[in-house]
């Protein structure tokens, strides 16, 4: 796959690491449009290709009390605003088979989650949307293994695909990331793009709200820009404790720009070294 394939994507020629970056969850039209005009502006700074990513809903919580969403349509007619507004390609999460079409219809990249990796008849659903299918590696499964979750789509018909890295989990209650893995899963022929925050997670709390630790998301992401992530992945958020979900892992997005420049520094720096 070619980035290029995705819609409305800008910037592909500065040779820049792709950015994928939004709030956990759509929690409504104001703040998903704070959070797209700030990043949006950043990247056109940068010069960086930027992906507008928000869950329309969160179908995967520990508590039955906690937030999933706005309501569906709701959510995703304020993806489809933001990605017309700003001019952006929006991304979301989809959780079963009957969501692939109805999702697709609003948004430019179906995204699957770490749990669902190997849900057959939801990778092939997506895939057959025509959509862009990104696939998170699921925290159980090894780099080497996620080749078949790329075959599942490309054997549906569709060869828009690419994996995203989010931690494998170490204990009960805390994930690590294994950098090798990136050129393991790049070597499927498509782009892997690194979770940032999500690797950050702490997960399985006795409060059932997991827990982060975002003051780690720029050392991870330096790492994963210097082994070759085509792609960084960022949850963020204006004000992270109000968030009403993930609230414990999101970037402060006054932060957000800092970190772009520092990563984009190393990108140059092993382009650089490459060529030399």
């Amino acid at each position: 796959m070619m980035i290029n394939s995705i819609p409305k994507i800008k910037y592909l020629e500065t040779n820049n690491f792709f950015l994928i970056a939004g709030p956990c969850a759509i929690e409504g039209e104001e703040i998903a449009f704070e959070i797209a005009e700030r990043v949006s502006t950043i990247c056109h700074k940068l010069q960086i290709p930027y992906i507008f990513k928000g869950s329309y809903k969160k179908a995967n919580r520990s508590r039955l009390d906690s937030f999933t969403g706005i309501g569906d349509e709701k959510a995703l007619n304020i993806l489809k605003k933001v990605g017309e507004h700003f001019d952006v390609p929006t991304t979301t999460d989809i959780h079963s088979d009957s969501e692939a079409a109805m999702a697709a219809s609003y948004v430019d990249i179906l995204q699957i989650p770490a749990f669902l990796c190997r849900q057959t008849s939801l990778l092939v659903a997506a895939a057959k949307t025509g959509k862009t299918v990104s696939i998170k590696k699921g925290q159980f499964m090894s780099a080497e293994s996620m080749q078949f979750a790329v075959q599942k789509v490309n054997e549906s018909g569709n060869h828009n695909v690419f994996l995203i890295e989010r931690g494998t989990t170490f204990g009960y209650q805390d994930l690590v990331i294994d950098y090798r893995g990136i050129p393991v899963m790049k070597s499927n022929g498509v782009p892997v793009v690194l979770d940032c925050t999500h690797s950050l997670q702490q997960p399985n709390q006795s409060s059932g709200v997991t827990g982060g630790r975002p003051a780690l998301i720029e050392t991870v992401a330096r790492a994963g820009i210097a082994v070759g992530v085509d792609g960084i992945f960022m949850e963020t958020h204006p004000r992270p404790k109000e968030a009403k979900s993930d609230a414990a892992n999101m970037l402060p997005l006054d932060r957000l720009e800092e970190i772009l420049e520092k990563l984009l520094y190393i990108r140059k720096a092993i382009q650089q070294s490459v060529q030399v």
